[in-house]
């Protein structure tokens, strides 16, 4: 059930890879070692012109991707870090960012808030 929210900052042609979301949640549902769509990814794109950061210009190679993850539950202490790594690094790879641009939140469990389909998370 992990839903991923990918805001990758486009480069200066804003040009997106076709198939990426696919690629994206295949690496993401291999990551949480997810059956088969059980791993959502929305995959957004921001382009360059509405992102910056204070007082200092980007290079193209360093342009972030944010992530966010919304589970069930939330993992903790190693179990979360170890996730996050596996994860900045797989959308790492299929992003070709460095894994040093891949910012990864966890937004807080789904039990008991988030709704299917008229059903609650349980």
């Amino acid at each position: 059930m992990p839903i991923v929210d990918v805001e990758l900052v486009a480069g200066a042609s804003g040009v997106v890879v076709p198939g990426l979301a696919q690629s994206l949640a295949d690496a993401v549902g291999r990551t949480f070692q997810s059956p088969p769509g059980q791993t959502w990814v929305r995959l957004h794109v921001l382009e360059r012109d509405h992102y910056a950061e204070n007082e200092s210009c980007l290079e193209t190679t360093d342009l972030p991707v944010f992530v966010r993850v919304l589970k069930r539950a939330v993992p903790e202490g190693a179990k979360l870090a170890g996730e996050i790594m596996e994860l900045a690094s797989a959308i790492a790879e299929i992003t070709g960012r460095p894994v040093s641009c891949v910012h990864v939140e966890y937004a807080p469990a789904a039990r008991g808030r988030l709704g299917f389909g008229g059903q609650l998370v349980e």
